[in-house]
């Protein structure tokens, strides 16, 4: 017996709209037939990407039915998990900075080939799909910042320096569990990796401080 799995949820009838709210099991559902449809080759790795995107931000049904609108669905026995895509991102510059910040999806392995280019990688706001993330490294010159949250760790054991240096600062243990690990391997020659958790606003930082605010002194200053 085999089971289809429809990129949305179908409702007939009267009651039908195209704007229902779209639930988690909707998401879902769109997430594994973008998948599957990379795996058969139907979507770059960028196109993943970005529908992957949309499809864990989307809010309506109507806008899960634009990511899957030209892909076949999706059928397998009764059962079975979907195989997951072992999507590849390039990343390929020269002179110029790299960065990768908000709600950007974190592929299973990122290919990263960087002359004399600043490299930024911010988890703190990206799309995590996978437990672990590959980076085979080949930079010189510059920094590679991998900026973090609790819960991520970066392994750096499989990484070659080569008149180049790595800094940990890392955040406080909050016994969050681990959902990513980081893995760095290939060459990084000159310049630095440096790992760290994203940097406080200064309202955090005051509040943060011990005694930065005496008793009897209020945020903006005593009176005259």
């Amino acid at each position: 017996m085999s089971g289809e799995i429809s990129p949305t949820r179908k409702r007939s009838g009267p009651d039908s709209s195209p704007e229902l709210r779209a639930s988690h099991a909707d998401r879902d559902r769109v997430v594994d037939v973008l998948r599957v449809a990379a795996g058969d080759g139907l979507l770059t790795a960028d196109e993943l990407d970005e529908r992957l995107e949309a499809a864990l931000s989307a809010r309506t049904v109507s806008e899960l039915a634009a990511l899957t609108v030209d892909l076949p669905p999706v059928s397998f026995p009764a059962g079975a998990v979907v195989a997951e895509v072992k999507d590849v991102l390039r990343i390929r510059q020269k002179h110029s900075p790299i960065k990768r910040e908000g709600r950007w999806v974190v592929p299973g392995r990122l290919e990263l080939a960087a002359h004399w280019s600043e490299v930024t990688l911010d988890f703190t706001q990206a799309v995590i799909t996978q437990d672990t993330l590959r980076i085979d490294v080949d930079m010189r010159g510059k920094t590679l910042t991998l900026i973090t949250k609790p819960g991520i760790v970066v392994d750096a054991d499989a990484l070659t320096l080569e008149h180049s240096r790595i800094t940990y600062r890392q955040a406080p243990d909050t016994g969050v569990p681990i959902t990513l690990r980081v893995e760095l391997a290939g060459e990084k020659k000159h310049g630095r990796v440096v790992v760290r958790p994203a940097r406080r606003t200064f309202g955090q930082w005051l509040l943060r401080r011990p005694g930065s605010l005496p008793a009897g002194v209020d945020s903006i200053g005593s009176g005259g």
